[in-house]
């Protein structure tokens, strides 16, 4: 959402999964309530996808891949070609797109941290059952 953005919308390294399906779905011109009825899902569960709570299925996944026109590489990992800016985007303030800038990487972080604590506890009960088994 900066300057540094490729035309201005979308920052590869500092978007979610969830970012990039409600960019896409803006692109496509859906609401979250369209696509959730074409996807054949609750609108909680997409709500869940955009806001990265959870995430579809393959099927869904390649569903919505071809709904919003998107490839699925760019969607899982935001390599590749992206959608097109949503017609009705808003130039937003040096200070907002600022602060919108700091809380995705945040939120990566966040998401970074939280794969990483998974593999650490991961980690020490399998060490502890192997000391376990070891007495």
């Amino acid at each position: 959402m900066n300057s540094e953005t490729k035309d201005g919308w979308f920052d590869p390294e500092a978007t979610t999964f969830g970012d990039r399906v409600a960019g896409a779905r803006e692109s496509a011109g859906m609401t979250q309530a369209q696509l959730a009825r074409r996807l054949g899902v609750k609108l909680k569960t997409l709500k869940g996808w955009e806001n990265d709570i959870s995430e579809p299925r393959a099927n869904k996944l390649s569903m919505m891949s071809g709904l919003l026109n998107v490839s699925l590489l760019w969607l899982l990992s935001g390599q590749g070609e992206q959608p097109e800016p949503p017609t009705d985007a808003v130039e937003l303030s040096p200070d907002v797109a600022e602060m919108l800038t700091e809380i995705r990487d945040l939120k990566t972080q966040l998401s970074q941290s939280a794969d990483r604590l998974g593999r650490l506890e991961k980690s020490l009960r399998n060490r502890l059952l192997q000391d376990a088994m070891n007495d």
